[in-house]
Formats: C-alpha cells, structure tokens, sequence
C-alpha cells in the first residue's frame, strides 16, 4: 500500500509536471500551443500503457514493450533500456547506436548517478549526438539504466528522463512487491496443506481399513472418497476455487469423519444454490470445519453437531460453521488469529493454524474488513463466519 501511494505522490507531485512541461517546450523549447489539461492526460495515458509491462519486473519482453511508450513520454530521438549486464530493448529508427548502449551505461552504473555522453556517429543523417544516461533502482539498488538519445541534451530532457526513470523503479518495486506476495501465498497454502491432520489421515485409512472385510462395497467408496479429498486438497495450481468445489471437498472430509465416528456427529448443511459459483481462496473452509469437528466433539459422551450455512447476503456471499461443542474464551480466539496463542490438542498437533491462515488470506485478499468473524464463549459452542465478494477484480476460480 506504502507503494502504491509513492507511485500515485510521484506521478501527481513531480513526474506529471515535469513530463508535461516538456512537452509542451517540444523537448526545445519551442511552444507546442497545446493546452496543459490535454498535455497531462495524454502523458498520464502514455503512462498507463507503459506500466503493466513492468510488473513482471526488468525483463526483456517487458523493457520492450515499454521502450515505445516511454520514447513518446520523452520525445527523444531513441530510448535505450538495459539491466546492468545487456541492452534489454531499443526503440528509435537509428539502431546502428544500439550496440554501444551498453558502453554508454557503465559510468551510471558504477556510479548511480545521472550521466551525459557525447555519441560519436560519422552519418550526416543521423540525428543522435548526446545521451543522456539514468540509473533505475529498487531498495537503493541499482538494477539498470535508461538512456535518451538525441541530438543534444537540454536541462529538460535530464529533468523529465530522471522523472520517468523513478516512475518505472517505483513500477518495479510493486513488481517485486508482487512476487513477494505470490511467495507468502505460496507458503501459506504448504502451511495449510502440512496443517491438514496427519491423525485425520491415518484414522481414515483405519476406519476404511475396517470395511474391507465387513463391508467391501462401502470400504470402496470410502476410499474412493479419500482419494478425492486428498485430490484436492493438495492441487497446485490456482490460489482461488468455487464455493461448489470447496464445499464438495468437505462433505468428503465429513463423509469420512462420520465413517469413524458413526452417529456421533451429525452434520446439518443449508447451501444457498446462487452462491455455489462463487470463487473463494482456496482452502478457506476446510480449516473451519476440522477445528468445528475438534470442538464439536471433544470432552463429550453426546452426539456433537456440525452446521454449515451458505447464504446470499446482496453483494456478498456469507458461509458460517458453527459447532455445539465446548467453546473458547474470546481473548484466546483474539491470540489464535494472531498467531500468538497456538496450542497442543489432543493429538499431539498444533492448534489455530488454521483459522489465522485463512483470515490472514481473507484480510490479504479482500481487506480488512473481510476478516474472520469468531463468535464463541466457554461451553457455548463456536461459529466462524467467513463473509467474500461474490466479484472481485483478480479473484477467478481455477
């Protein structure tokens, strides 16, 4: 977020009149007569052009895409992009210069700072004759150069290349804030999927185990069942899946359960039908549920209940799993969401994993406001709501 409103102060405050200043001298000096209003948006939708190839990072295919868009933004002769090492693209019709792109760049590089280098070219034509050459950065770390080519180098054309040059580092620093996030994901998911109880699976394969003698057919559709759960649970590909998947998922997960423990646990379901395309993370229910089922029946001789609801709430789609079991304090349910209060149940593993996975996601995804709502008291039994868009840009089911 800190980036993002760099990037907006950026462009608004420095970059915007720079580049429109410059424009409108024609790179000389000379008035174009084009009024400022109509400078700006078309600098501002040159930029936005620019920006999505940078959000892979410094790439080849990237720089290329962009060399064009940000030559129109200088109005420079030709425009060089390089990452230190090689010249990542070219844009402009003298291409003979290009192969000294790289040699122009090392002063910048060895010094960070901003270079001009006379160009040496013995063809009358040719309009390149100075260069000016900017360094791009992320986290004070020089990653490459940006060179503007021309047939001379004014005070404006260093000014708005220096502009332009701190717009795509802030482009690359939420590229690198991306991949950082596509990491935490990704950890999150292997945390969940190692959080998924070894105990749960080692109980199924007994209890399937039981039937092979007694009951052929049913120990085959167990273990049918199991295979499925186990599909799922431990795909990957795709950070988001429908709510039909999710909850197939869990009746698997339960089918089993009550395998084991027969009548025991009773499951009560109320799936509103227009919900069931929604995309919701992925995992996001199954950890409610086990922790319902852990709750539901623990320290009981009485058969414990599980329910589960899915309901259309206008703009969002609400789930809640609710459990009669013993309950929690609230002030541990504060802890376990934070990460400070995971426990040891009684099967040996760590408890309140999770439920502050899944709301860490929700709240990543969605915001804040998205959060898990956890409704609970000693002996009262527990109900953890989950409440999603039914459309958010970027969420798509796999």
């Amino acid at each position: 977020m800190n980036v993002g409103i760099a990037v907006i102060a950026t462009l608004l405050l420095t970059w915007v009149p720079a580049l429109v200043w410059w424009r409108r001298q024609g790179g000389r000096g000379g008035d174009l007569g084009g009024p400022a209003r109509r400078a700006t948006f078309e600098t501002l939708h040159t930029a936005s052009r620019a920006a999505p190839a940078f959000r892979a990072g410094l790439t080849e295919q990237g720089a290329q895409k962009a060399a064009r868009h940000l030559r129109a933004l200088l109005g420079c002769a030709a425009l060089a992009i390089t990452d230190g090492k090689r010249l990542l693209a070219w844009d402009g019709e003298h291409d003979h210069h290009a192969d000294e792109g790289p040699g122009h760049t090392e002063a910048t590089l060895a010094s960070g700072r901003t270079q001009v280098h006379d160009v040496v070219c013995d063809r009358l034509d040719c309009p390149i004759r100075r260069v000016v050459v900017v360094p791009l950065a992320t986290d004070d770390r020089v990653v490459g150069t940006l060179a503007a080519y021309g047939d001379e180098v004014p005070a404006g054309l260093i000014r708005a290349a220096e502009e332009v040059a701190q717009w795509v580092d802030a482009q690359l620093e939420l590229a690198e804030l991306d991949d950082s996030r596509t990491l935490l994901v990704e950890a999150e998911m292997r945390a969940l999927r190692a959080q998924i109880s070894p105990h749960f699976i080692y109980n199924s394969l007994t209890t399937i185990a039981s039937f092979v003698r007694s009951d052929p057919e049913r120990a085959r559709e167990l273990l049918l069942e199991f295979a499925g759960f186990t599909r799922y649970s431990f795909r990957r590909h795709g950070d988001f899946t429908t709510l039909a998947e999710e909850l197939r998922s869990i009746d698997r997960y339960l089918l089993l359960q009550r395998a084991r423990f027969g009548e025991q646990l009773r499951v009560t379901l109320r799936i509103a039908p227009e919900v069931l395309p929604v995309a919701v993370p992925f995992l996001c229910l199954q950890p409610l549920v086990e922790n319902a089922v852990r709750h539901g029946l623990q320290d009981r001789s009485e058969p414990g209940l599980i329910t589960i609801v899915a309901e259309d709430a206008g703009s969002d789609c609400v789930i809640s799993v609710d459990d009669d079991g013993i309950g929690m304090e609230p002030d541990d349910v504060r802890r376990l969401l934070s990460g400070e209060g995971r426990t040891v149940d009684g099967d040996g593993e760590a408890a309140g994993i999770g439920l502050a996975n899944v709301d860490a996601r929700l709240r990543q995804v969605y915001g804040d406001e998205y959060g898990l709502a956890v409704e609970t008291g000693p002996g009262a039994g527990t109900k953890v709501t989950v409440r999603v868009p039914k459309y958010r840009p970027g969420v798509t089911a796999s």
